[in-house]
């Protein structure tokens, strides 16, 4: 899941270009919808599949952040208020139950499976709060940010208070070699916890990977057609800040005096409107789309060699809901 919450801005200009232009030359007739990939099976809600061993979860998590001062109390009750769509404990959840089946036929998600999911949820969340520091941002999720209400000092300490909360509840799992990965990807815990075979580790760490880099390229794409009031934050915020996403990127290719604009990272006036202008005159919200899509095809055509199972199937539709969202 940590894929999840990576930014555009940690890659180096040079690697985000080796991702957008390494499906250049395909085809568009193979940039199809990933539901051609999906099984002939009924299809399997995936929010519904996992809703069970979900129930309580901010409760749980609110449990794991015990404090006496009532200001960071308020300040976390904010964001854990349950109304988020919990996308990446949903994974977590229907991961383990699809790895445990393939492993020993089991349907059950294991307690320390559960506490992944609250765990992911935490730090996810966690990285949101700083995020919205770095940014300056003043809305998430429809609400004003927590560095708006109380304040950035506050936000980062909240924030920090978090993470401290989800080590703690890692730790309590007492499981070495989980700790040692939650520094890599925390959709491998839910595997290395639920089945020993490294085949199975894998298969999961590519899923959850490619599911992540779609998942932002979706986010990018929004950040381009989505009104501010659908997508609960302010649109083109990524051209303010001076990144250069996918439909930048490729929009390049139409408009190569943008590339002045991404080398000066839009700094000058009026260049945030005119890159804007540029990207929805060229292709560059399609291709973007187009590259999930693969993302999305690939990360199905890993979780397809697991054992089938409702939630190898309700995996796969996930990769659906994250090309279809439109928040």
């Amino acid at each position: 899941m940590c894929h999840f919450t990576q930014r555009s801005s940690t890659l180096s200009f040079p690697k985000i270009c080796n991702i957008f232009w390494r499906f250049q030359h395909t085809s568009t007739s193979h940039l199809c919808s990933c539901s051609k990939t999906v099984s002939n099976e009924k299809y399997q809600d995936p929010f519904q599949l996992g809703r069970k061993d979900l129930k309580n979860l901010y409760e749980d998590i609110k449990k794991e952040l015990l404090v006496s001062t009532a200001e960071l109390k308020e300040m976390c009750d904010y964001y854990f208020d349950g109304k988020g769509k919990a996308f990446r404990p949903m994974i977590v959840v229907l991961m383990a139950r699809a790895c445990n089946i393939h492993h020993n036929n089991s349907r059950e998600v294991q307690a320390s499976q559960r506490s992944v999911a609250i765990i992911a949820e935490m730090i996810h969340t966690a990285s949101l709060v700083h995020d919205d520091v770095i940014d300056d941002a003043n809305s998430r999720r429809g609400k004003m940010t927590v560095n708006q209400i109380w304040g950035e000092r506050k936000a980062v300490l909240a924030g920090d208070f978090i993470l401290s909360a989800a080590s703690v509840a890692l730790a309590r799992i007492g499981n070495t070699t989980i700790i040692s990965v939650l520094t890599q990807v925390i959709e491998d815990l839910v595997s290395i916890l639920g089945c020993p075979d490294p085949k199975v580790h894998e298969i999961a760490y590519q899923y959850g990977k490619n599911v992540g880099i779609a998942f932002q390229l979706i986010d990018d794409v929004l950040d381009f057609t989505s009104c501010a009031d659908r997508l609960g934050k302010p649109t083109a915020a990524d051209l303010k800040l001076g990144l250069a996403t996918g439909p930048v990127l490729f929009a390049c290719r139409q408009f190569p005096e943008m590339n002045a604009m991404i080398m000066r990272r839009f700094s000058k006036p009026g260049d945030v409107e005119r890159a804007r202008k540029y990207v929805l005159q060229s292709d560059g919200v399609q291709q973007t789309t187009y590259l999930a899509q693969r993302y999305c095809h690939e990360a199905t055509r890993e979780i397809s060699k697991l054992r089938p199972s409702p939630e190898r199937e309700a995996l796969i539709q996930l990769t659906e809901m994250v090309l279809l969202r439109d928040k």
